[in-house]
């Protein structure tokens, strides 16, 4: 699997999609994805918070023919969990100090995931556990002004 976006690996997320910007989520380009999967699954992180890893945007049961997700949007017929700033709604990098990865991971899923809007991105990651086929990172940088 591949996953494309408006930046490349290891550069800087553009500002608009930022809380800096317009805070809203780049367009998604997904390709190379195995045959038969039910669903994909979206995870955005940034594994650099001081508190943690922390989720930025959390989709899931994505119909398992989307090959791209639209900036600005969340793919027909799928769930949002809730993101760390307590949210259901994608929410973009925000470092409050240094520079930050941020990882934009695609899970391609042999099932479709048996979980509520607003689950939080730890239940996402133990539903996925022993249902991943595939799966593409994208990580990109951040860090502001």
């Amino acid at each position: 699997m591949q996953i494309k976006s408006a930046f490349s690996e290891n550069e800087r997320v553009p500002e608009k999609f930022t809380c800096d910007g317009d805070n809203i989520n780049p367009e998604i380009e997904i390709s190379d994805v195995p045959n038969n999967i039910k669903s994909l699954a979206l995870i955005v992180d940034d594994p650099d918070s001081p508190s943690g890893v922390f989720a930025h945007w959390i989709v899931f049961n994505i119909p398992p023919n989307t090959r791209t997700i639209s900036r600005d949007s969340v793919p027909s017929n799928s769930v949002q969990g809730r993101n760390d700033f307590g949210e259901i709604r994608y929410g973009g990098p925000c470092p409050h100090k240094g520079t930050h990865r941020y990882r934009f991971k695609v899970f391609a899923l042999d099932k479709i995931l048996g979980l509520k809007e607003g689950c939080s991105g730890e239940d996402i990651e133990d539903e996925i556990k022993g249902h991943i086929l595939d799966h593409a990172i994208l990580t990109g940088n951040y860090s502001r002004k």
